[in-house]
């Protein structure tokens, strides 16, 4: 007969959590007096967010967010600065156990310079230039919505 009050070996395990480190972009534009800026759709088209993805071995995080954001929106640019960095934890299920990740993602403001968003990659299902306060509101998550800000007091707008 189990004792109330002891935990089984199950619910002693430590969930491991590992580090990833990611980078991402705002990559903006200028039409007709007006701050565009690129956002993604995941998630079966439910989720607009910003691009960014896991850095690889060797690279640095400003290479990362250039690759991450071309390979995700189709979209080339100009890093102008870093624009800070948002950090989380998220949880993956998998056959034997649940990993935790501990997540910091550098966000990068990014000046246009070519591309097209038609070329985005099948990682995402959509990529679209939005005005910068409807991409604000229209943004998932709510630090992307402050990296968002960050980036419109940074362009002036």
């Amino acid at each position: 007969m189990k004792k109330s009050g002891v935990k089984s070996q199950e619910s002693e395990a430590r969930i491991r959590t590992e580090r990833q480190i990611s980078s991402g972009g705002v990559i903006f534009r200028t039409v007709n007096s007006k701050t565009e800026v690129a956002l993604i759709a995941v998630k079966e088209g439910k989720v607009w967010c910003l691009p960014k993805g896991l850095r690889e071995n060797g690279e640095s995080i400003a290479r990362t967010a250039h690759r991450e954001v071309k390979e995700e929106t189709g979209l080339d640019g100009k890093i102008v600065k870093l624009i800070d960095h948002i950090q989380y934890f998220y949880a993956h299920k998998e056959a034997e156990e649940t990993k935790r990740f501990f997540k910091i993602v550098y966000l990068f403001l990014m000046e246009y310079t070519g591309g097209d968003v038609a070329n985005h990659d099948s990682e995402v299902n959509d990529c679209q230039w939005f005005p910068i306060d409807d991409a604000i509101k229209l943004v998932e998550y709510k630090n992307e919505k402050e990296i968002l800000k960050k980036a419109k007091r940074i362009i002036k707008v």
